[in-house]
């Protein structure tokens, strides 16, 4: 294993041979030195070697690919971060809110402005995750929030979404996940285009991504795994549902990507490549007031904030990591990171974040020690 990267190779296949995960694909940019490496199989079978180029169903990561395509259409001014989506959606002008967060979802008022395209980069449009147990989370759970894309159209999944109140007004709260989805919708109307063909033309062609998109029914993924009752077993509905073209191009969770091409990305946004200074600068600082954090607070603890799709350490936070760090994590088992001097970290499993013992710090443990040796 040669390289910078050595002493982190060594521990991540320790990672691989304990049983935890089948195999990983792992890549690092440190003192302007790029490196990839690949440990283990595609499943337990051990019948397929794990391929640097492997490529991943990357859930949550998703949202970093979909800030960046938003805000290229900002750059360009077919959208502005102030606009009301209702002008691309008019079904979303006429918005209702309820009366509070906890109330039957037919005790609603008008909702008191727009929903704006900074309100969906920011999460903080009214809608997403409730962790509270409110008729809201009841009446949402399958349609909000999951590691599947919508099963919908998104024809069908925006009647859906209006359909229901909003949990808060908008502006008001950070709310996960759900804006995402909902920023698919207004991308692929704005611009007269699909989603896909969107990020073709403007990430994944212009940078040389030539395995990130969404499926195609072609690709040869990992097995994805989950813990069920101490025991991985193969997750089959996210298994399945990625395994076919999707009726609804999610930027939330519905991407596929390999390791080299999202660390390629994530050096061109830092090295300010792939958008304008500005614009990466907003993305990757701290975009929530203290009233819209408190819902970031309730899912992630204090130290951390949103930016524009990704989030954004302001506090200590763990000791691998430091103020000013972006980035975020995919519940499939994926996790990438920017630190401030533009030192970058990815990983790539295919094992469920199940609960508090599945966690990064196998990867991110060891490399903030190479950091600190070099």
């Amino acid at each position: 294993m040669p390289g910078i990267g050595a002493p982190l190779w060594e521990k991540l296949s320790e990672t691989v041979e304990s049983g935890w995960c089948p195999g990983l694909v792992a890549g690092i940019r440190v003192n302007g030195q790029t490196e990839v490496f690949a440990t283990g199989s595609l499943d337990f079978g051990q019948a397929v070697p794990m391929a640097e180029d492997t490529p991943f169903r990357i859930s949550s990561l998703s949202k970093l690919y979909g800030g960046a395509l938003a805000l290229s259409l900002v750059a360009d001014e077919t959208l502005g971060l102030e606009e009301d989506v209702s002008r691309m959606l008019p079904a979303l002008g006429h918005l209702r809110v309820l009366a509070t967060p906890d109330a039957p979802l037919t005790v609603s008022v008008p909702a008191r402005g727009p929903i704006t395209v900074r309100h969906l980069l920011t999460f903080t449009a009214g809608l997403g995750v409730d962790f509270a147990p409110t008729p809201y989370a009841a009446a949402t759970r399958d349609l909000l929030w999951g590691p599947n894309p919508p099963d919908f159209t998104p024809e069908e999944y925006l009647a859906r979404i209006t359909a229901l109140p909003l949990a808060h007004q908008p502006g008001e709260r950070w709310m996960y996940h759900a804006c995402a989805d909902l920023l698919s919708v207004v991308l692929a109307k704005a611009a007269d285009a699909s989603v896909g063909e969107l990020l073709q033309e403007r990430i994944s062609e212009p940078f040389g991504l030539s395995g990130t998109g969404f499926p195609t029914g072609a690709e040869t993924f990992p097995a994805v795994y989950q813990e069920v009752n101490g025991r991985l077993q193969e997750a089959a509905l996210y298994r399945d549902a990625m395994a076919v073209p999707p009726k609804f191009e999610s930027l939330a969770g519905g991407m596929v990507s390999t390791v080299p091409d999202y660390l390629r990305f994530l050096a061109g946004l830092a090295d300010d490549v792939v958008l304008p200074a500005d614009l990466r600068e907003q993305m990757t600082d701290d975009q929530l007031t203290s009233p819209q954090r408190e819902g970031m607070i309730e899912m992630s603890g204090p130290d951390e904030s949103w930016g524009f799709m990704t989030a954004v350490q302001t506090g200590l936070g763990a000791h691998w990591s430091e103020p000013g760090m972006w980035g975020w994590a995919g519940g499939s088992g994926t996790s990438a990171a920017v630190y401030p001097n533009g030192d970058i970290g990815v990983v790539f499993t295919q094992r469920f974040m199940s609960g508090p013992q599945d966690n990064f710090d196998y990867f991110w443990e060891p490399f903030a020690a190479l950091r600190q040796s070099l």
